[in-house]
């Protein structure tokens, strides 16, 4: 025998054995941020040397700034341990003061130079700038000294973030607290440090003198607890 059900009543009995999908409301929720912190010290040296020249032909100068650089790098290829690359080379014209006709051209030349030895390095800065002018001198932390030192923060970053939560628990008279969620990332992006230098002589050779520093390394740990209230 067949019962007719009205329409509401079997829609409502529907809806009652879906299960729920939506999250229960969340309550007693904050957002923490802890961070740990470290001073690395700086294990690269950056050199930027240059050659600049004018002349009248082009040509002549092209040839005299390539016979300086050629000169340059295969005297920093010699020193072990010193990466060694071109940097950029341009070229302009230089015009007369009635700005009309060009009275001669101008040729910039860059080398680079970047190593761990800071003394090997300062050393060969040193008798390059013989020829070469300096451009810049930084120093910056490597790549694996940085991880070993985030990987070695990341645990008291964890830790103090904890601390952090227990104390605003205990702040709301709070009687636990889970954790909704959890980021972990390193500080701001990292610029290398300029630093200024000073020349010094030894057997008539100047050579920079150089601190190399240190810069600090941070692991932030940001996210959601809840409080549960007694």
């Amino acid at each position: 025998m067949f019962v007719s059900v009205p329409r509401s009543i079997a829609l409502l009995a529907c809806i009652a054995c879906l299960p729920a999908v939506a999250d229960e409301a969340r309550y007693n929720q904050i957002s923490l941020r802890a961070e740990a912190t470290s001073e690395v010290a700086h294990d690269r040296m950056h050199v930027t040397l240059y050659s600049e020249a004018q002349q009248k032909d082009p040509a002549q100068l092209a040839a005299q700034t390539t016979e300086a650089m050629n000169k340059a790098l295969q005297r920093a290829r010699q020193v072990k341990g010193v990466v060694v690359s071109q940097g950029s080379r341009s070229s302009y014209p230089i015009y007369e003061e009635k700005g009309q006709q060009i009275s001669g051209w101008r040729e910039r030349a860059e080398l680079r130079l970047e190593s761990s030895d800071f003394a090997a390095l300062s050393k060969l800065t040193g008798e390059l700038m013989q020829d070469l002018k300096m451009g810049s001198m930084h120093f910056s932390v490597s790549d694996a000294i940085r991880k070993q030192n985030e990987d070695s923060l990341l645990k008291d970053a964890v830790a103090a973030f904890r601390a952090r939560a227990q104390l605003a628990t205990e702040a709301l008279g709070g009687s636990d607290y889970r954790i909704v969620n959890l980021n972990l990332g390193s500080g701001a992006g990292y610029q290398p440090e300029m630093r200024n230098f000073a020349m010094k002589t030894m057997d008539a050779m100047p050579t920079p003198d150089v601190e190399a520093g240190t810069r600090q390394i941070s692991i932030n740990a940001e996210g959601v607890i809840e409080v549960q209230m007694p």
